[in-house]
């Protein structure tokens, strides 16, 4: 059974198309539920009208499900409330 560690190991592997940063590091990731064979996953993107959101979806169900085998079910939420906020370290790097 995976462990919510090896989740973030995973998503740490999950590149935002638009920013070429992981979903953690950007945290997007709000919160991560493992139960046995699912895993829960409340996150957001970075704007609400993110052109790729579907995809990053898609993305990290295919990358948790690759690594996980005994992953069944995904079931990722997304909310904007809060909205995504960069970090200051993230502003930094971005330039902002």
């Amino acid at each position: 059974m995976a462990t919510k560690e090896q989740i973030i190991e995973v998503l740490k592997k999950v590149d935002d198309p638009e920013l070429n940063m992981d979903v953690w590091s950007l945290g997007l990731i709000y919160e991560i539920n493992v139960d046995k064979a699912n895993v829960g996953i409340l996150m957001t993107f970075t704007t609400p009208m993110c052109p790729y959101g579907p995809m990053l979806l898609e993305m990290i169900e295919d990358a948790i499900k690759d690594k996980h085998k005994d992953i069944k079910k995904v079931k990722i939420d997304v909310t904007f409330d809060p909205p995504w906020e960069p970090s200051e370290e993230l502003k930094a790097m971005f330039g902002v």
